[in-house]
């Protein structure tokens, strides 16, 4: 079994192949090649484990084991571990670092939303936010555009100083200032009170969301209402009750929510105007962690990175 750092993680993972990667895994997802049981997870006080198998052609075996603990200060909310098995043996193949895999396949999975739902002049972005998943979203998103104006805010001023000085972007001094305007709005924040608001949204802004807090939504009700277009990663994911699914989707019929690999394949229509509001909901689905999972494996073992622990003999 291969077994690679963060650092390695890190260094061998491309996000332009991944978000090309993660365009053909959710064909197959939306198209039934996966298998992909709904998340399971403990409760431990005010933070959780939960566990996400799933198994794709194009991408293997494999399972993601991710805490979530919201008041951590001193390292991240949301940290993991990834074991990939052989899919034909069962054997175990790998295990690495699932925290920047969880952070860069969140942010992927956005730009590739965009990608296919963003108007193609769109020129202003705005990143809502001052955490790892904003400045992983800053970096997706910045080929998916030609960005003339990049926007940060945040709850706290001196946070959105220094990451708009980090990415070369903008400090809004306002969640509305930054929103107003925007072609392309990304939230990534845990908010349970929201930070994008219908009323401040231009007609054709495209809207992704990854922010999840059990107590509230990042988005406005209004806005979901308003959206011509719902996009999430796996409908029965999304649309199963809260925790688990989405709390802004709740009570939305499924038929009127289009799935990533639907658009990809293009069975379902995207945007159909150029004033029309687009949405893209992320809950996080296993199938995304495994492609950039093995994406990572095959990097490895190309360059010939990683400790190779062997757990059992076995025999023969």
């Amino acid at each position: 079994m291969l077994v690679l750092t963060r650092s390695e993680v890190e260094e061998l993972l491309d996000l332009d192949a991944l978000v090309d990667a993660l365009a053909a895994a959710h064909a197959e997802l939306s198209a039934g090649s996966a298998s992909q049981p709904p998340r399971v997870a403990a409760l431990a006080g005010d933070g959780l484990l939960g566990a996400m198998p799933a198994f794709l052609p194009s991408a293997g075996l494999g399972c993601k084991l991710v805490t979530l603990f919201p008041h951590n200060r001193d390292r991240p909310t949301h940290q993991a571990a990834i074991a990939l098995f052989d899919p034909a043996t069962g054997t175990p193949a790998a295990l690495m670092d699932g925290t920047y895999v969880t952070a860069t396949r969140t942010a992927a999975a956005s730009a590739l939303a965009a990608r296919l739902l963003a108007r193609p002049d769109a020129r202003v972005l705005a990143v809502l936010g001052t955490g790892v998943q904003a400045r992983s979203h800053a970096r997706a998103l910045a080929g998916v555009r030609d960005w003339e104006e990049v926007r940060v805010a945040g709850r706290d001023p001196a946070k959105a100083a220094r990451l708009a000085e980090e990415l070369g972007a903008v400090a809004a001094p306002s969640f509305e200032e930054a929103v107003r305007g925007a072609d392309v709005v990304a939230a990534t924040t845990h908010s349970p009170e929201p930070v994008v608001r219908a009323e401040w949204v231009s007609p054709g802004t495209h809207v992704g969301s990854v922010g999840h807090n059990a107590q509230g939504s990042e988005l406005d009700a209004e806005l979901v209402r308003l959206a011509g277009v719902v996009a999430v990663e796996d409908r029965v994911s999304a649309l199963a009750p809260p925790p688990a699914g989405a709390p802004e989707l709740a009570g939305l019929d499924g038929a009127a929510v289009v799935e990533l690999g639907e658009l990809v394949a293009g069975t379902r229509a995207g945007r159909t105007s150029a004033g029309e509001i687009t949405l893209y909901k992320s809950v996080g689905v296993a199938v995304q962690d495994l492609t950039a999972a093995a994406l990572v494996l095959a990097a490895a073992r190309e360059r010939g990175v990683g400790f190779q622990l062997e757990l059992e003999e076995i025999p023969g």
